[in-house]
């Protein structure tokens, strides 16, 4: 099985370095890894090729979340991987998805959608919701309804994602990745262990630490909790009415 890891660079330009070097340290190994750019100042004192990358894309115009998502229509391997820019791996998280898909697919899970911050929704108000993965260091493989930090799936459920027209382009393209997948593939959004005496599985070893800053959407100081949260209502509003079958059965 072969593996395209995808990044993402706008704000955080200095934590790629160590993301490239974790990637490259993965025990079951990336055959390339690529970079999205989402042009921003920040960015102007930092040259990405000389990480070594395989491909970079730079956009002029910031797209925001769904940018990357549209690089890995263009791979050709098996699986996918992703990594926010304020993320990074443990040595053993793709083999920990890879063993994680092999007890799937035991249990007729099919392709499920992976991911080391896990969601699962209360209603329709996605503040309302508890998280699973690194944030509550689960022993055992688990259910979501949507992930976040880092991803990994088949390249197929991709082709999800952009099946329908998006509900949103500024926010959610977490919550509507898992949606429009369980929507076309049947697929499930499942988060691998995490536990507590082990970060080396970990999808996310520095969340707390690198996660926090003033650039982070969710922190209310790029923009207000209020707007932030409403962008995301919008998108579970949406998609429950249009059928998500949540974990709960929000409604």
């Amino acid at each position: 099985m072969s593996i395209t890891t995808i990044l993402n660079c706008y704000r955080r330009p200095q934590n790629l370095e160590a993301q490239v070097k974790a990637i490259r340290a993965q025990s079951t190994p990336s055959d390339e890894i690529w970079l999205w750019c989402n042009y921003h100042q920040d960015q102007d004192n930092f040259d990405a090729t000389t990480l070594g990358l395989d491909k970079i894309i730079w956009s002029s115009h910031n797209h925001k979340f769904h940018g990357r998502f549209t690089m890995g229509l263009l791979a050709k391997t098996d699986y996918l991987a992703y990594f926010d820019d304020d993320t990074i791996p443990g040595h053993n998280w793709y083999t920990n998805c890879y063993n994680s898909i092999s007890i799937a697919m035991a249990n007729n899970i099919e392709n499920p959608i992976l991911g080391s911050a896990g969601v699962v929704l209360h209603s329709r108000q996605y503040e309302n919701h508890t998280r699973v993965g690194w944030p509550s260091k689960n022993e055992q493989l688990c259910k979501a309804d949507l992930v976040g930090h880092a991803w990994f799936f088949n390249r197929q459920v991709l082709n999800a994602l952009w099946a329908y027209s998006p509900i949103s382009l500024d926010n959610g393209e977490d919550i509507q990745l898992s949606f429009f997948a369980q929507k076309m593939y049947g697929t499930s959004t499942l988060v691998p262990p995490h536990p507590a005496n082990d970060i080396s599985l970990w999808g996310s070893v520095k969340g707390m630490e690198l996660g926090v800053d003033n650039v982070a959407m969710s922190n209310g100081k790029v923009i207000p909790h209020s707007q932030f949260f409403k962008e995301r209502d919008y998108v579970v509003g949406k998609c429950v009415d249009a059928g998500w079958k949540t974990i709960v059965g929000v409604k």
